[in-house]
């Protein structure tokens, strides 16, 4: 009975190895398939980022602004 046991564990062992490893081999097959944006593509989307954070620095900036505004008029 204890040797029919100790298969048992080490088949699941070998078999846990396997899929460690052989999650690593896929991985390495997936970044082979993965498309890059190009250099331009790239440059496009950060100045798109960078430019949508300043206008709603600016927008939040001049809401705070004006809320404190009021808030101070309010309280004199």
């Amino acid at each position: 009975m204890a040797s029919s046991n100790d298969t048992r564990r080490s088949s699941r062992n070998l078999k846990s190895d396997a899929g460690f490893f052989n999650f690593f081999k896929d991985l390495a097959g997936e970044f082979k398939i993965i498309t890059w944006a190009s250099k331009n593509d790239v440059k496009k989307g950060s100045i798109s980022v960078i430019g949508f954070c300043i206008v709603y620095v600016v927008i939040v900036g001049l809401l705070d602004f004006g809320f404190n505004f009021i808030v101070q008029n309010m309280l004199k």
